[in-house]
């Protein structure tokens, strides 16, 4: 067995008994190899690719547009194999230069808190989590707000109430309000919404007050979210968003309950959704919904400030 096979065996190993509901470590994509060496000989490896977003594409709004991304194959070794390799990381970043909107990033196990320690040592913080809810108890909801599936005519006030949601995780989180969001938030939801996602309208005496953008992905052999989730069908929770002056009088509950029901009756056995930790409103509304943190995307921004 190479090298790296070794190594994802012992990581996949690790995985499971981390965290029961990962998914096999998979291995990292084409990329740039970094190997370092522990106090004991042990090596370590990872692979690092570079990824730049386009102006007016979607991904500059929740990412830097020049992205360093490390995956790492640090097999049993836990923090010390962590710490190894982002030493090596920071002596690659410290040979190129890089711009103010850039960041590298790693996603790791969010209950592997060996890696924790290393990671903000060297200058990282958990931007964003990837959380997941499977079947169980649902808070309890009013029946008010009144919730209604959106259609194309609703393409203005859900933009509105999209666009709300972006500008206030742009204080707290990943996310970054570029000038050009609304014509990119725009094209995004009407393609959304034409191909029939599910996306519910929160209405209050008839005027908007919330908004619950989903969808239902197949979890399978070669698709995106296979490295991230167990095979499947889940439910995708990709916004929400109340107006300010109506949170905290239940309708994110309301909106949730509806939206977990009728993603189950689709054939969801979960759902998925990121948040950003660091928001005082999403890090205690979403496990009170039953969410916990599968994975955690450690970041540093730019990149040039990795220590």
């Amino acid at each position: 067995m190479s090298v790296a096979g070794a190594l994802l065996q012992a990581q996949t190993t690790r995985f499971e008994q981390v965290d029961p509901l990962l998914p096999a470590a998979a291995a990292p994509p084409d990329g740039d190899v970094l190997t370092a060496a522990l106090p004991d000989g042990e090596r370590v490896a990872g692979v690092l690719v570079r990824n730049r977003f386009e102006a007016g594409t979607a991904p500059t709004l929740w990412s830097a547009r020049e992205v360093w991304e490390l995956h790492p194959l640090l097999g049993a070794t836990g923090g010390a194999g962590m710490d190894a390799l982002l030493r090596e990381l920071r002596r690659v970043l410290e040979r190129g230069t890089h711009g103010t909107d850039s960041a590298c990033l790693v996603t790791w196990p969010s209950r592997d808190t060996e890696a924790s320690k290393p990671l903000l040592a060297h200058g990282f913080a958990p931007l964003s989590s990837l959380a997941v809810r499977r079947d169980g108890a649902v808070p309890h909801a009013t029946a008010d707000p009144t919730i209604r599936l959106a259609s194309v005519r609703d393409l203005d006030v859900a933009l509105d109430l999209e666009l709300a949601e972006l500008a206030y995780s742009a204080l707290v989180g990943a996310a970054v309000d570029r000038p050009d969001a609304r014509t990119v938030k725009r094209a995004a939801l009407t393609r959304h919404l034409d191909q029939g996602d599910p996306v519910w309208l929160a209405e209050r005496d008839g005027v908007p007050v919330g908004l619950a953008h989903c969808r239902i992905l197949d979890v399978g052999p070669g698709t995106v979210t296979a490295t991230r989730l167990p095979a499947g069908r889940w439910g995708y929770v990709n916004c929400v968003s109340v107006r300010p002056e109506e949170r905290g009088t239940g309708v994110g509950t309301r909106l949730m309950a509806v939206a977990h029901g009728e993603l189950a009756r689709l054939g969801a056995a979960g759902t998925f959704l990121y948040y950003n930790p660091p928001n005082p409103l999403a890090s205690v509304f979403w496990p009170r919904q039953g969410y916990r943190p599968l994975w955690t995307i450690w970041e540093v921004r730019p990149a040039g400030a990795l220590r």
